[in-house]
């Protein structure tokens, strides 16, 4: 049994030694990080994995299996496979909660309803917690400036502005995000504006968030955009708008890096979903800029991550960033970095009628990759990509239960909708070991016409039924592999976000910077937040 041994990551050597039992480990089982499930049947993945594992999971409940990234075992289990899984598990960062009193005089305050305006309860909770972490790190390191990287919708940078009185700059690629943040804070601006007037307060001026459209394709870039647009802030250039525009972004940078080190003003660099590269270029800049006292990263998308120059000793792709990671010859690749983006928590929470369905549109989609190979092989030479076929047909068939129960009336038992049921029941028919001949015909005919649904994605011309049916009766007998398989891939997912965060995190730390590491979980949302800053305690949190 895999004993529970806590890492640690105070000093770079030590999160070096982290790396390198997560790869160590993790290199025997290379087989699921390069799967795909669309390849299931066709490269039989299931025989790549121990047989007594696979014997065991096939007969376990569906709510077993959707623990297993959760580094959840059963004591019946063979000892090899709850080494596995709980070995998985010790290599994780901890998520146990963080307790914010760690940061002294943080407040996190309510978001007003008008602040609060097209937030959905996640994205609410992150910016409340995110925006006063923000401005207690912007108190500590004395900067006034934010730079809001990948602003999106600017519901970061708007809190920030409007609430904690903070210059904010907001960049962003998309010209529509940045149209909308501007007509956001302004509805926000009139809104404060009546507000004082209405309550005869002494009036002050607002501080709106400025946005910026802009491509930051290089840590060069941002640093010299933010250093830049700082200077005209300060200047107070009455021409320069809310907004600019940047179509050449290397070329700019060019244009005004002499004039970046002429200013004594400091900003703090924040990203609140920063995808990709764009999370690492923010580290980057933070390291090479003297302006930015602080960076607030709130990573995501690792699938977007490049590793195309992970041959080059200073090359500046996503991953592997580190030296340390560069020597050790890491390789991820898509797969992987897929996977890594996989929440163990999202898994468990799924439910078991959930969690059928959600294998079944696996095998689907893998039975369909073999209609493909047999009837259309040149079509496989472009990755064909067809959406989320299933859900799309499971979305319209809900659709027609609601409708049609809003016209009859009538529910089950448990509350819910009759036709609902007995449709999450047709579709929760994979691991049920007393399936009927009724039911292999109804699952034939969902898999024919997800078939034709991809077919039409794909403008390919329809098959003749038969063709469905006799890839369907091949693969069925192997569906209920599926789960098994899936569940344990799944469970490698939170190994390799904790690779990645700690390839930055041994970035920063080769540079000299003294950092900590907190996590903190909140219901499904998984988020690491990377805080570092010159001179002050910097965490690493899970919000």
């Amino acid at each position: 049994m895999a004993e529970e041994f806590k890492y640690s990551c105070n000093t770079a050597s030590e999160t070096l030694e982290w790396i390198h039992a997560i790869i160590n480990f993790i290199a025997p089982y290379r087989y699921f990080l390069d799967a795909h499930v669309v390849n299931f049947f066709k490269d039989r993945l299931w025989e790549a994995v121990d047989k007594e594992w696979m014997d065991c999971l096939q007969k376990e409940s569906v709510e077993n299996l959707l623990r297993i990234p959760s580094g959840v075992v059963q004591d019946h289990w063979p000892g090899s496979l709850k080494d596995f899984i709980l070995t998985l598990r010790s290599l994780c960062l901890s998520r146990e909660q963080a307790d914010f009193q760690e940061f002294s005089g943080m407040h996190i305050a309510s978001l007003s309803s008008v602040l609060a305006q097209g937030m959905n309860h996640k994205k609410k909770h992150e910016v409340e917690v995110l925006s006063a972490l923000v401005s207690l790190v912007a108190k500590q390191v004395g900067a006034r400036t934010i730079v809001d990287v990948g602003a999106g919708q600017g519901y970061l940078a708007q809190v920030l502005a409007f609430d904690y009185q903070l210059s904010v700059i907001a960049i962003d690629a998309c010209s529509h995000h940045g149209k909308i943040t501007d007509a956001r804070a302004e509805r926000i601006r009139k809104h404060y504006a009546a507000k004082m007037r209405k309550n005869c307060s002494e009036p002050r001026e607002l501080s709106v968030p400025k946005t910026v459209t802009c491509r930051v394709l290089s840590s060069d870039t941002l640093k010299a955009l933010s250093n830049s647009l700082i200077e005209k802030d300060h200047a107070g250039n009455q021409h320069m708008g809310n907004r600019s525009s940047v179509s050449q972004p290397s070329r700019f940078a060019e244009d005004i890096l002499h004039s970046w080190s002429c200013s004594d003003s400091t900003l703090v660099i924040a990203g609140l979903h920063a995808c990709g590269d764009l999370s690492v270029t923010m580290l980057r800049t933070f390291l090479e800029c003297d302006k930015a006292k602080a960076v607030i990263s709130v990573g995501c998308c690792y699938n977007l991550l490049s590793e195309e120059a992970i041959c080059v000793a200073d090359s500046c792709c996503g991953f592997p960033v580190s030296q340390g990671v560069k020597s050790a010859g890491v390789i991820l690749e898509k797969s992987a970095r897929d996977l890594a983006c996989q929440s163990a928590d999202r898994w468990r929470g799924l439910g078991e009628n959930a969690g059928l369905h959600n294998f079944e549109l696996h095998a689907f989609r893998a039975a369909f990759q073999i209609v493909l190979c047999r009837h259309y092989p040149s079509i496989l030479l472009e990755s064909p990509t067809i959406g989320r076929q299933g859900k799309a047909l499971r979305r319209q068939q809900n659709q027609r239960i609601l409708e049609s129960n809003l016209h009859h009336g009538g529910s089950s038992e448990s509350g819910e909708p009759r036709e609902s049921v007995a449709f999450l029941h047709e579709y929760s028919s994979i691991q049920s070991s007393n399936s009927g001949e009724s039911n292999a015909v109804d699952r034939c005919s969902l898999f024919a016409k997800f078939c034709e649904s991809g077919l039409g994605r794909l403008h390919l011309p329809h098959l003749a039924d038969t063709a469905y049916s006799a890839v369907w009766r091949e693969s069925e007998s192997y569906a209920e592999l599926i789960g098994p398989y899936w569940s344990l891939r799944a469970a490698l997912g939170p190994v390799l976000e904790t690779l990645i965060l700690l390839d930055r995190l041994l970035l920063l730390q080769e540079y000299g910077s003294d950092l900590e590491v907190y996590l903190q979980e909140r219901m499904t949302c998984k988020i690491i937040l990377l805080i570092s800053g010159s001179g002050m305690k910097c965490t690493d949190l899970q919000m």
